[in-house]
């Protein structure tokens, strides 16, 4: 990693100061890489005033500064909004409880025991956080190897969204009719196949000549697809904000959590069990595609998928089930051909 994408960092005269406004500029010691250097970095770094809920000051070479100098890194910047919410949610608290253990010499057996006593999808948060705090601290030269390389990551049951049935699609259309609130969130899940987070930010600019266009917040991924004919009826017959077609009674757009709680509560209303799940329609609409011969790439344009492997699921239900169909008409057709001789 260059130095210079270190927060604060600035290159003159041939030597590096941490420079933060409204502070006076430090000079570094050491050379970039050099654990003299990260050492100068991290005591600089814990002069800033403590955030809210952090404890006391960083102590050089402490877990609390190498947390303080990642959060501030171009490494940490470089990552998503969303991934950043998380790792610093995990960093904050791995903090809070071990901030005064030095980085440097972290046995692997701590992380192991640490991962331990976490449920196991929190153990894989808490997993990646830490190797990636770790990483960083090797790169600046805070520690010379990553000790998470040999810990063991953490497995948890991937839990999926299992797709709707016919039923339970004709459940919630007969209680939710066209031109209310909760049919227009359902058919802009069904029919467009993206995730909740990008469902509440859709609006009319993202429409043009017949197409929507939107960059998932997930992935990054820009899909630009034709808006279906069911979900045009639904837009134009239901009332929607000027940014966003799904508002609250307040006028402001849903967050993914309000959506999603509020798209729960309007599933209770038509009777659904709890299988039912806004993601869950994003995997019908996945299958839909699939029951009509479209292949993996053609509903990977759609979805966003990054890797085929999922899609890839639901086209091999798709083809068991349409195999077994043309094995049952095979059987028929023996059986009356037989009966005839």
């Amino acid at each position: 990693m260059s130095v210079l994408r270190l927060k604060y960092v600035q290159s003159f005269g041939g030597y590096f100061y941490f420079r933060r406004r409204g502070w006076p500029r430090v000079r570094l010691e050491g050379l970039p890489g050099s654990a003299e250097f990260a050492a100068s970095y991290s005591a600089a770094l814990g002069n800033e005033p403590t955030p809210i809920g952090m404890g006391k000051r960083s102590k050089v070479g402490s877990v609390s500064a190498a947390v303080a100098a990642y959060l501030m890194s171009g490494a940490f910047s470089e990552l998503r909004p969303s991934t950043q919410t998380a790792r610093r949610s995990v960093l904050q608290r791995f903090r809070e409880e071990h901030g005064d253990k030095p980085i440097n010499g972290m046995p692997p057996k701590f992380i192991s025991l640490v991962l331990g006593n976490l449920k196991p999808h929190v153990a894989r948060n808490y997993f990646k956080a830490i190797r990636a705090l770790c990483q960083f601290a090797v790169s600046v030269g805070m520690i010379e190897s990553d000790p998470t390389q040999s810990v063991k990551r953490p497995k948890a049951k991937t839990e999926r969204r299992r797709p709707w049935t016919d039923a339970e699609v004709a459940a919630f259309e007969a209680r939710h009719p066209i031109g209310s609130k909760a049919r227009l969130g359902f058919a802009l899940a069904l029919y467009s196949v993206q995730r909740c987070g990008d469902i509440v930010t859709m609006g009319p600019q993202h429409v043009r000549n017949g197409r929507l266009s939107i960059k998932q917040s997930k992935t990054g991924t820009v899909v630009n697809i034709p808006v279906r004919p069911e979900l045009q009826t639904i837009i134009e017959a239901t009332p929607s904000g000027h940014l966003t077609y799904l508002v609250k009674d307040s006028g402001k757009p849903y967050t993914a959590g309000e959506f999603s709680a509020q798209f729960r509560q309007w599933s209770n209303e038509a009777g659904l069990p709890a299988g039912c799940t806004l993601h869950g329609l994003r995997a019908t609409g996945c299958t839909m595609f699939a029951d009509a011969g479209c292949t993996a790439f053609e509903i990977a344009a759609w979805s966003g998928h990054k890797s085929l492997a999922e899609v890839e699921r639901y086209t091999r239900s798709a083809n068991q089930k349409r195999l077994a169909d043309q094995a049952m008409a095979r059987i028929a057709n023996a059986q009356v051909s037989n009966f005839k001789s």
